[in-house]
């Protein structure tokens, strides 16, 4: 099956968590899509992180966010990444940063984010650009799917408030289509 991958940048967690509420309704497969951020620890608030099952609980400055998150997708981590610092993943893009993490895989100069991000086709300039969002303290809305459900997606999030949207066909690996 050739998949496609759609990365959209939001630079609010509100935006991002409607992003993911709208894909939801819109009838995308949760199971498919991945949210990544930084983790802002500023305040003097506790933070923690446990797993009971299937469910993960997280407190912190955003911990309502992530927590609704985390009862839609799949998969959670807590990672702290040199350069990029405390990040948050969702959904089955933890699958691709453990497998890295566990294989030593390193891609040229990127975080364990960006060479998930790169071993599930995003070309490297593209994941450059993405790290550099997510040091900005910016969220990342991923989902790696058929084309046609690509498709689908793009067009929720066309009407979302994205800062931007790219389309990564996985044919065409070094080429992204902006929106």
């Amino acid at each position: 099956m050739d998949s496609t991958t759609i990365v959209a940048i939001y630079k609010t967690h509100t935006d991002a968590e409607q992003a993911v509420r709208d894909l939801q309704h819109g009838g995308f497969d949760m199971k498919k899509l991945s949210i990544v951020g930084k983790d802002y620890q500023t305040n003097e608030h506790v933070a923690g992180f446990y797993n009971t099952g299937d469910r993960v609980k997280y407190w912190g400055k955003f911990g309502a966010f992530w927590g609704g998150l985390w009862g839609l997708l799949f998969g959670a981590a807590f990672l702290f990444v040199p350069a990029l610092g405390p990040v948050v993943v969702a959904g089955p893009l933890v699958a691709s940063i453990i497998a890295g993490l566990e294989g030593a895989v390193t891609v040229g100069g990127l975080s364990a984010i960006g060479a998930a991000l790169f071993s599930i086709g995003i070309p490297k300039d593209s994941v450059v650009r993405y790290e550099v969002a997510l040091k900005a303290n910016q969220f990342l809305l991923i989902a790696h799917a058929t084309a046609d459900e690509v498709t689908k997606a793009r067009e929720i999030l066309r009407n979302s408030s994205a800062a931007e949207v790219n389309v990564h066909p996985s044919a065409q690996p070094e080429t992204a289509a902006a929106m």
